[in-house]
């Protein structure tokens, strides 16, 4: 295990070398007309479209696909949308990172449009507005597995787009090294079961250098 997190750090390190080669226009060209290719790539998914309750990363300002058009789409269609909310646990169990993700909905495209961005630049719900918002895992310290809702109940997601720094040509996804998706995953897993297509191969929708 720790020979495969030295690894993990290793390959993210010369990612980001590489990445650093790569001049900002060409990289904001492909966050923008890349994108265009995978949203549209996402709209004609079956998947996508019979999906009633959908969870969308939002992006950073430079170096990921941008997703707000296919939150607009999203909320246009009926489709319910959460986003990614991170919070501080209050007393993480021992397999628990100190800080965890969950996530939350939004109400409306106005909603949208008033996030603020937080330290990385992501659109963000506040805090004062949790209490307010459908929450996937819902609950306020989701870290303790008592505190879970019981297995099969919560606010359930049928298809999750997820940000990575790189993947392989198995789909193996390496994340920028906090943990807050495989978390999130196994805590989804342990309070509502699999996620829809988890058995199966779903395409990639990347950004290719």
């Amino acid at each position: 295990m720790a020979n495969l997190r030295t690894a993990k750090k290793d390959l993210r390190c010369l990612l980001k070398q590489t990445l650093s080669q790569v001049s900002d226009h060409s990289i904001q060209r492909q966050c923008w007309y890349e994108a265009l290719a995978a949203q549209n790539t996402l709209f004609s998914l079956p998947e996508y479209q019979s999906a009633k309750s959908i969870s969308i990363y939002l992006s950073m300002p430079k170096g990921e696909l941008t997703t707000g058009p296919i939150v607009i789409d999203a909320l246009r269609r009926g489709k319910e949308v959460y986003v990614p909310y991170t919070h501080k646990a209050d007393a993480p169990a021992s397999d628990a990172p100190a800080s965890i993700m969950d996530m939350v909905q939004l109400k409306s495209e106005d909603d949208f449009d008033k996030l603020e961005p937080d330290s990385w630049g992501i659109p963000t719900p506040s805090e004062a507005s949790i209490a307010g918002r459908k929450r996937c895992l819902g609950v306020q310290s989701p870290e303790h597995v008592g505190a879970e809702k019981p297995k099969g109940s919560g606010e359930r997601l049928d298809l999750v787009v997820m940000p990575g720094m790189a993947f392989d040509c198995r789909f193996g996804r390496l994340g920028h090294g906090k943990g807050y998706y495989d978390f999130f995953l196994k805590r989804y897993q342990r309070t509502l079961g699999d996620l829809p297509g988890v058995e199966t191969q779903m395409p990639f929708l990347g950004m290719y250098s």
